[in-house]
C-alpha cells in the first residue's frame, strides 16, 4: 500500500528521469504527475509540491530557486541542482559525512551533491576533518566523465551520427576554472580555497573517476595514516568502500566506468614506493552516487525507510 506522495519536478531530464524510474516500481510511493501545459508554471509546480510528502526538484538553478519561496516550510525537498548547496539553510545530502545521516530524518530541505564534487569531497572532507591535510592546503583535482555527465544535449551530440573527431578523445572543459561545483568542494570540505580542478569529459556514457594527488613529504603524511583514516572514517558505510592501500586496481588500470550501473563509491588509496607521493581516486557512476542514486539514498534516510532500497549495490 502506498503511504508517501512524491513528487519529481523536473522528471523530463536525465536525472529527473532516472529518479522516476527508480521509484515507479516502489509499493510505498504514489507519484504524483503534472500536466504538460502546467510544466513550466512556477505556481501550479508549487501546488503539486506543497501536496506531496517528499519531493524532487531536478532543475535548472534558476528554476529551483523561484519554487523554493512557494513551498511549505514543513514539505521535504531534496534539491538536485547546484543551487542550494552551500545555503546554510540546506543539509548537504552526502549521509556519509559527519553527523549528516543523523540530521536527514528531520531535515525539510536538503541538497544533492554535484558528481565531481562527490567524488573530492568523499576522500579529502575527512582528512582535513581529521586533521591530516590543513585547511590551508591547496589541491589539485582532476575527475573524468561519461558523457551522460552533461544532460540531454551532451547526450545527443555523442551519440549522434559522428562528425566530429574531437569528440573521440577525452575533452577536458571548466579550462577558466570556474567549475559550478567548485563552491561546495571548498565549502563541504572546510577548505579555505577550493581545488585547482580540471574536468574532463570523454566517449563514454556513465562513470567518473576523480583524481586528487597529494604530495605526502609536503604534508608531512603517510601512506598507511591516509588509507587508514579513511577506512575507518567510512566503515560500516553501505555505499562508500574504501580498498587498502595500493590494492584495487585491475593489473594497473582503473577503467572509470567499472561502476556504471552501480549506486556505490569506491576509494583507492595509490602511493609510489618510497611512500612521498599518492593519488587518492574516487570510482563511482555519475548517474549513481554522483547523481539520481545519492537522491534516492537521501530519501530513504529522510522516510525512515531501508537505506538501499531501489539502489544497486
Amino acid at each position: 500500500m502506498a503511504k508517501y506522495k512524491i513528487f519529481v519536478d523536473g522528471s523530463a531530464g536525465t536525472t529527473g528521469l532516472r529518479i522516476a524510474d527508480r521509484l515507479a516500481a516502489r509499493p510505498e510511493f504514489t507519484i504524483l504527475t503534472i500536466s504538460e501545459a502546467d510544466r513550466k508554471d512556477v505556481h501550479a509546480r508549487a501546488a503539486v509540491i506543497n501536496e506531496s510528502d517528499l519531493s524532487f526538484l531536478c532543475l535548472p538553478d534558476d528554476a529551483a530557486r523561484e519554487v523554493v519561496p512557494l513551498l511549505r516550510p514543513d514539505v521535504r525537498v531534496l534539491d538536485t541542482s547546484t543551487a542550494h548547496r552551500t545555503s546554510p539553510d540546506w543539509l548537504y545530502g552526502l549521509p556519509e559525512l559527519g553527523t549528516t545521516r543523523e540530521k536527514l530524518p528531520a531535515a525539510t530541505r536538503v541538497a544533492v551533491p554535484g558528481c565531481h564534487a562527490t567524488g573530492f569531497i568523499a576522500p579529502v572532507a575527512p582528512l582535513v576533518e581529521k586533521g591530516l591535510i590543513p585547511k590551508t592546503a591547496q589541491l589539485c583535482c582532476y575527475s573524468l566523465t561519461g558523457y551522460s555527465g552533461g544532460g540531454k544535449k551532451m547526450i545527443a551530440q555523442y551519440e549522434a551520427p559522428r562528425e566530429d573527431a574531437a569528440l573521440n578523445a577525452p575533452r577536458p572543459y571548466g579550462l577558466a576554472l570556474h567549475h559550478k561545483h567548485l563552491p561546495e568542494m571548498k565549502a563541504i570540505t572546510g577548505l579555505d580555497t577550493a581545488p585547482n580542478f580540471v574536468p574532463i569529459v570523454a566517449d563514454y556514457y556513465a562513470g567518473m573517476e576523480t583524481m586528487i594527488p597529494l604530495d605526502l613529504a609536503a604534508l608531512g603524511l603517510t601512506a598507511d595514516q591516509v588509507a587508514e583514516t579513511l577506512a575507518s572514517y567510512y566503515a560500516g558505510a553501505k555505499m562508500i568502500a574504501v580498498h587498502p592501500l595500493c590494492e584495487g586496481t585491475d593489473g594497473g588500470f582503473l577503467a572509470a566506468n567499472k561502476l556504471a550501473g552501480s549506486d556505490r563509491l569506491e576509494i583507492f588509496c595509490l602511493a609510489n614506493p618510497d611512500g612521498t607521493q599518492m593519488q587518492l581516486i574516487s570510482l563511482f557512476d555519475n548517474l549513481g552516487k554522483g547523481s539520481s542514486g545519492a537522491a534516492v539514498q537521501c530519501m530513504n534516510l529522510m522516510l525512515g525507510l531501508d537505506e538501499c532500497a531501489g539502489l544497486a549495490l
